[in-house]
């Protein structure tokens, strides 16, 4: 490829990674307070935030576990925040035994308690084993939240609260999840320091 090409190809990624960063700023800052407050609430009162996805979706889930559990920007004790994808062990034998539609729902059938909150992220909206542990979340009285695209799929559905990131590309919803994440920890450690 050559270097105009390029130049170009890499500009109009940009520019299109602004415009839904745009449109997420009009539509979905009362909804990011909105469930920072709930996690805040649910960790303040001995809860835990648990978060799981598939593919660059579980890479998601463990980047906002590790900012709660470390730091993101401030000094303070550490915050509960489990991703579900991380124990490879547990994922293999939940795949091998029960089928890997419940690596996620079966975690957290043994790991969530009434006032939990519970992340799902698939960027379709449609990861049988996003849905399946959403359910089983529900069942067990967690707060439920959904991050999606455009589309949001099922997920929508079954969620207390979703956020539909306006884009049906991987990429654009992908960074936007990881931005919404950040902001979500920015917000917790400012209710809980």
């Amino acid at each position: 490829m050559n270097t105009s090409r390029a130049e170009t190809l890499v500009s109009d990624n940009i520019r299109e990674s602004i415009r839904v960063k745009e449109t997420l700023l009009a539509t979905m800052v009362p909804l990011i307070v909105k469930t920072a407050n709930l996690i805040s609430e649910s960790i303040a009162s001995g809860g835990k935030l648990i978060l799981f996805g598939n593919g660059g979706s579980a890479g998601d889930a463990q980047h906002i576990a590790a900012e709660l559990l470390g730091r993101f920007e401030l000094e303070r004790p550490a915050f509960p925040a489990i991703a579900l994808t991380t124990n490879s062990s547990t994922l293999t034998a939940i795949a091998n035994d029960y089928g890997y539609e419940q690596i996620f729902s079966r975690q957290i059938q043994g790991l969530t308690n009434p006032g939990d909150v519970v992340i799902g992220i698939s960027t379709s909206g449609n990861s049988l084993n996003v849905l399946k542990a959403i359910r089983v979340a529900k069942e067990k009285g967690a707060t439920t939240i959904g991050m999606t695209g455009e589309k949001g799929g099922q997920l929508v559905l079954e969620c207390t609260h979703c956020f539909k990131v306006p884009s049906s590309k991987t990429a654009r919803i992908q960074e936007s999840h990881i931005m919404i994440g950040h902001l979500l920890c920015l917000l917790i450690e400012q209710n809980l320091s």
